[in-house]
């Protein structure tokens, strides 16, 4: 590997990082991995791990470098690591599951993209949701892999209250964030809005939209009220505002409103997907905000009011 392409694969390495949120910029990763690191070791360690297996698989199979120095190969890598950390446990085994997972989303990052691409969709996190959900469900039927259900697993016993209290809000703001990348401290998410806005303000924006978004819809609703202030509800939210309010549609107050529905749509379909998936903790992973985002992208052709970014 020559100087330039080693230099290009740190580069999607860490970009990889910031690209969970859609961000190239490298301080808005590192900042967003030097929080993974505060969350825990662990979850630091994995999240690298991730983001250097994908990179190098993607170097490996001779993918253009533009695409690998940005991270766009990476990204999903990056959070299916850090799920086998948290669905598996600490072992031995779990690194190599980790690894596996990071190499199977940098290949189902490139079937996807191929599939989708003639509908005008893109993969975003789907390929991670995909590796990740296969890899969860089959973990206990082998021996070497499985050792019990880990306490990171499990949506912790909460109250089914509705009734909100001022810390549910505002630690719910920051966990919204947080949770994206399974981290659940409020503090790590308020390190990671941060790393948003040094990407720029109006990605920090919608980032804040999103998140309040989410917790709005939520409250609206009656979810329990503690599994906001988790931000189980609305981490999705945040994904989804940025997906719309940043990256796919031209920038005017008909996508910025889109953007808000989106975010809040994705939050109801939070509740829908967890029962589905209670099976292993309740955690939907990033589906609501796929399912969300393929679904009111591919309504866009048909809505005038509504321009695609690459079209304006």
């Amino acid at each position: 590997m020559t100087r330039h392409a080693l230099k290009g694969a740190a580069l999607g390495a860490l970009r990889g990082v910031g690209q969970v949120d859609f961000q190239a910029s490298v301080w808005t990763s590192a900042v967003i991995l030097a929080a993974l690191w505060v969350e825990s070791w662990e979850m630091g360690l994995f999240a690298t791990i991730g983001a250097v297996v994908a990179t190098l698989t993607a170097r490996l199979l001779a993918v253009p470098d533009d695409t690998v120095s940005q991270g766009l190969m990476t990204y999903c890598g990056v959070l299916g690591a850090i799920a086998m950390v948290v669905y598996l446990g600490h072992h031995p085994s779990t690194y190599v599951m980790a690894m596996a997972a990071a190499v199977m989303c940098t290949l189902v990052t490139a079937t996807l993209n191929h599939l989708l691409t003639p509908f005008g969709l893109k993969a975003f996190t789907g390929p991670f949701c995909l590796v990740s959900l296969v890899m969860v469900l089959g973990a206990p039927s082998f021996e070497r892999v499985w050792h019990g259900t880990p306490a990171t697993a499990v949506t912790p016993a909460s109250p089914t209250s509705p009734v909100v209290r001022w810390t549910d809000l505002w630690q719910g703001f920051f966990s919204n964030i947080g949770q994206i990348f399974f981290a659940g401290t409020w503090y790590v998410g308020l390190i990671m809005l941060v790393g948003l806005f040094l990407a720029g303000w109006k990605v920090g924006l919608f980032t804040v939209v999103g998140s309040a978004t989410g917790l709005l819809t939520a409250w609206a609703l009656g979810a329990p009220a503690a599994l906001i202030g988790q931000g189980i509800y609305g981490y999705n939210a945040v994904l989804t505002a940025l997906a719309f309010g940043v990256l796919l549609l031209r920038p005017d107050p008909w996508s910025y409103g889109y953007a808000v529905l989106a975010a809040a749509a994705s939050t109801a379909l939070t509740a829908s997907l967890s029962v589905f998936f209670e099976v292993f903790g309740s955690h939907t992973f990033t589906w609501p905000f796929n399912i969300t985002t393929w679904a009111l992208l591919a309504a866009v052709p048909l809505l005038p009011r509504l321009i695609r970014a690459e079209d304006g």
